[in-house]
């Protein structure tokens, strides 16, 4: 990107798919989708009754039991995946300055079921009632301010909140200030936690989710003719991204490099993109520019790909612009939300370490429920099954509500 190199040198995270990396990574090259009925709460009246939920979490492996309840879930979740991430660096083991480490967190929302339960608790019982780790557990930086806290790291610590592109902005500019010499290392990523009544009901309104209540494992389906929505997801992941000098200097496992990062604004409208794709072009040829590669090194694409129909066939046209005759004749696309739904303001933070993943084992995951491909929908999307093939560099594109765009390239090393 510029000045210092950027490598990955640790890797946490939960997902409806599992909660570590192992688990995660074994369920999405097997095709296994993390779509459940909900069951949270009774989603009888809402038209979308289906979810990617994180299962059999155990949150007294993080947190104290009375310290529990001072934790939005996706706090939760971001200190589970952070600490996967940071035991993985080894970074506690290091010489490292703590004030040249920071945390930068992706989070679209923020702690929507913390303020849905006080709502309710001040509506029957009135403000006096209302606990004061209200505040200190919805608000969206409280996130990376945990990680900061639990680990003792001083330097840059800031949420980013930037719709469904949160978790990829996150990692992209906390790249920056790597390169740039601010910090040494960063824990990087998104988390998020809308499955809530407000949440779903939300979408629900905007009819955006998918209602295949009866077939929940194949109603994230995208790219195919028969989509009828994106299905919520929640969970989080983080990157340790680090100085490529640090993590020689202390002998780190290295699994990959930030090669190259864009970000852009369609302009266009409050939730649909550009109907030509022109945002997501830019963003996606921002970061070819930067990472020095030409289309063809490339080669494979993890897909904003959320299952509907603003999107699907949007970025397909949007990628053929960008890698050319590449797009269908060489390049893979896929999109793990077909698996894991759509995680809003942590889907670019897992889906950026399911390419790192990729980069490491030489295969990619697979699109699931991609039987009848749409129409316009016309690339490789690697369907059903994982492929095996050598990758050099690979990219994520991220896309969200407000036009805003963002795509990161990892190359091997």
């Amino acid at each position: 990107m510029s000045n210092r190199r950027v490598v990955v040198t640790g890797l946490g995270v939960v997902s409806p798919l599992g909660n570590n990396v192992a688990s995660n990574w074994e369920a999405a090259l097997a095709g296994k989708s993390g779509i459940a009925p909900i069951q949270r709460f009774d989603s009888t009246a809402f038209a979308a009754k289906i979810a990617g939920e994180i299962k059999n979490f155990d949150a007294s492996a993080y947190l104290e039991p009375k310290e529990i309840k001072k934790h939005d879930l996706f706090s939760q979740y971001a200190l589970a995946a952070a600490q996967e991430a940071w035991d993985d660096s080894a970074l506690a083991g290091s010489s490292l300055n703590r004030s040249r480490i920071g945390c930068i967190l992706g989070v679209g929302v923020g702690g929507l079921a913390t303020i849905e339960r006080y709502t309710e608790i001040m509506v029957k019982e009135g403000p006096r009632r209302i606990s004061p780790f209200l505040v200190p557990s919805m608000i969206s930086n409280i996130g990376p301010g945990n990680i900061a806290i639990r680990f003792g790291v001083r330097g840059v610590n800031f949420a980013i909140t930037s719709a469904c592109t949160s978790g990829t902005h996150a990692m992209g500019e906390a790249c920056r200030m790597i390169a740039t010499g601010v910090q040494d290392a960063i824990l990087a990523g998104g988390a998020e936690s809308a499955v809530t009544p407000l949440g779903i009901g939300g979408f629900c309104s905007m009819r955006a989710l998918s209602t295949r209540n009866d077939e929940p494992t194949k109603a994230s389906r995208p790219f195919d003719r028969d989509r009828d929505g994106f299905v919520m997801g929640e969970g989080a992941a983080v990157l340790v991204l680090e100085s490529l000098d640090s993590a020689k200097a202390r002998g780190a496992k290295i699994y990959a490099e930030v090669l190259g990062y864009g970000a852009s604004c369609d302009a266009f409208h409050i939730t649909a993109p550009c109907v030509d794709g022109a945002g997501a072009v830019s963003c996606m040829s921002l970061a070819l520019e930067t990472s020095g590669l030409k289309p063809e090194q490339i080669g494979y694409v993890n897909a904003h790909g959320t299952s509907t129909d603003a999107n699907d066939v949007t970025e397909t046209l949007a990628i053929k612009q960008v890698y050319g005759a590449w797009a269908k004749n060489g390049l893979l696309v896929s999109s793990t939300k077909s698996m894991t739904g759509h995680l809003l303001g942590a889907a670019g933070a897992v889906e950026g370490l399911f390419c790192v993943l990729a980069l490491r084992d030489g295969i990619v995951p697979p699109t699931i429920n991609l039987d009848n491909p749409a129409e316009g929908c016309d690339l490789d999307y690697v369907p059903h099954q994982a492929r095996k093939v050598q990758l050099k560099a690979v990219m994520s594109n991220s896309f969200g509500f407000g036009g805003t765009n963002a795509s990161i390239v990892f190359g091997a090393v």
